[in-house]
């Protein structure tokens, strides 16, 4: 995706939504056609969203990623199972006072949590409180349980999930999920990191979907580089 200053994140993360005609919004679209592509041959349902480290965009991709989608008519659920430092709720201006980990701990369930993004088609879960054990709550038989039921209701999942170099949690979702979309950042990414993220996910067999680049500058490229 290219740079484009903003005054808000907020703003930016949710560019799809709050300008749809946008150059971003279209590359987003663009995306989108590409992740169908690859749907062709295999049912791609539920999907983690991930980068090597912080900072490098992945929150704004999934959000992003999730509206475009909903605008298809498809019905979407975006759930935050960053539950170390969860943001969405801050993209949607939801509050994060129950969530996805009180599904997992057996508090609530997938009914009582969900909340109205604001888009039409797309729901949001939280991460609710955050827990002293995230990888076990994600590896466990309750998200597996989540997981089920969410696919009966629901065309597409999408999982924002903590970066891949700094815990396990995006490996262990990603074993119950259809695929991960890597997320790295022009400048920001290192190619050592490029390169252990996707060795992680392939020992883990997990098929990655595609790659995001963020944050190139637009007179370096055609606006964004979408690949594999």
């Amino acid at each position: 995706m290219p740079r484009k200053k903003q005054s808000s994140q907020q703003y930016t993360s949710l560019l799809a939504r709050s300008n749809p005609m946008s150059v971003i919004t279209e590359q987003y679209r663009t995306v989108r056609t590409n992740l169908e592509f690859m749907a062709v041959d295999s049912n791609i349902n539920a999907m983690i969203v991930t980068s090597p480290g912080p900072g490098e965009g992945k929150t704004m991709t999934s959000a992003n990623l999730a509206v475009v989608f909903a605008q298809q008519d498809k019905k979407v659920l975006i759930v935050d199972a960053d539950m170390r430092k969860p943001a969405l709720h801050l993209r949607f201006r939801k509050n994060n006072q129950t969530g996805l980990s009180n599904i997992l701990a057996g508090h609530m369930g997938l009914k009582e949590t969900v909340l109205e993004s604001g888009v039409p088609n797309l729901d949001l879960v939280t991460c609710g409180p955050i827990p002293p054990n995230p990888s076990e709550l994600l590896g466990s038989k309750a998200m597996k349980d989540f997981l089920i039921e969410a696919r009966e209701t629901y065309d597409l999942i999408i999982f924002d999930t903590p970066p891949a170099l700094a815990v396990a949690d995006s490996q262990v979702l990603a074993t119950i999920c259809d695929g991960a979309l890597l997320v790295f950042r022009s400048k920001h990414t290192e190619s050592g990191g490029v390169q252990k993220t996707v060795e992680l996910f392939e020992m883990t067999h997990t098929k990655i979907l595609g790659i995001v680049l963020n944050d190139q500058e637009k007179k370096k490229s055609n606006h964004y580089q979408y690949m594999k």
